[in-house]
């Protein structure tokens, strides 16, 4: 079954290579309202492409079109490669946690299709472990945003997306997430699509960024992000500098 794994369908072996996101968005309404207007990317196997623009101009939309769970667009959302399905095994980290609050930490990952030793493994590295027998309607909202990363890297996905994933986590829980994500993409990288509304943050994590304008969302443009930034904080503050001027 394909499908966002972090809403509750099953992970499961992986069918099929992912290699690449497809989306040619013309126009998407909701309430007979504009959200989205001319918006054309692709996502190619293994690269990490964050999207930022301002509240409200219909990035958590856009995530839910690439999701599959909604599918009223005007022009083409798809997913390519060989054995691909319609939607693959996804990870997705929503903007709020979904946790299922009667069921404990580790069950909450276990019903999501997470591998059992993959799942301890990320409870132990994002400071869990003594809450995996917690319910989850016990944590804290920063212990439920590191939860839902951990179930969605725990599973066998195909493919990446995340919505704000480090919202509302103090600042040493966000370097420890941020870590953990990037160790995670480089020990097995996927498609991965982020979303956030932190230049600095696109720039230490993605590979290119694409800058949308106010709502109804429009690509202002797309910039790949230089190599060497993760090691040169020079560079890397530079790189957002010059991305906030491009953005003004």
């Amino acid at each position: 079954m394909g499908g966002p794994a972090a809403a509750g369908a099953p992970g499961g072996a992986v069918e099929g290579v992912v290699t690449r996101l497809i989306v040619d968005i013309r126009e998407k309404r909701l309430a007979g309202r504009p959200v989205l207007g001319s918006l054309a990317f692709s996502l190619d196997e293994g690269e990490v492409t964050a999207v930022v623009g301002p509240s409200g101009c219909g990035k958590s939309t856009l995530l839910r079109l690439v999701a599959g769970l909604d599918r009223g667009v005007t022009g083409t959302v798809r997913w390519s490669g060989e054995g691909a399905r319609p939607v693959p095994n996804l990870g997705v980290v929503f903007q709020q946690p979904r946790l299922l609050p009667w069921r404990t930490v580790r069950q909450n990952l276990a019903l999501a299709g997470a591998d059992p030793v993959e799942g301890e493994r990320l409870l132990e590295r994002l400071g869990l472990a003594a809450q995996a027998d917690v319910w989850a309607s016990q944590l804290s909202l920063g212990m439920a945003r590191r939860l839902a990363l951990a179930r969605a890297l725990a599973v066998d996905a195909q493919a990446l997306l995340l919505d704000e994933p480090f919202a509302s986590l103090d600042e040493g829980n966000q370097r420890l997430a941020r870590a953990v994500l990037a160790e995670q993409l480089l020990r097995r990288p996927v498609p991965t699509l982020l979303i956030t509304h932190d230049l600095a943050e696109a720039v230490a994590l993605a590979h290119r960024v694409l800058v949308l304008s106010p709502g109804p969302a429009r690509l202002l443009f797309d910039q790949a992000v230089p190599p060497g930034v993760r090691t040169d904080p020079a560079l890397a503050a530079a790189t957002v500098a010059a991305l906030r001027d491009l953005a003004r």
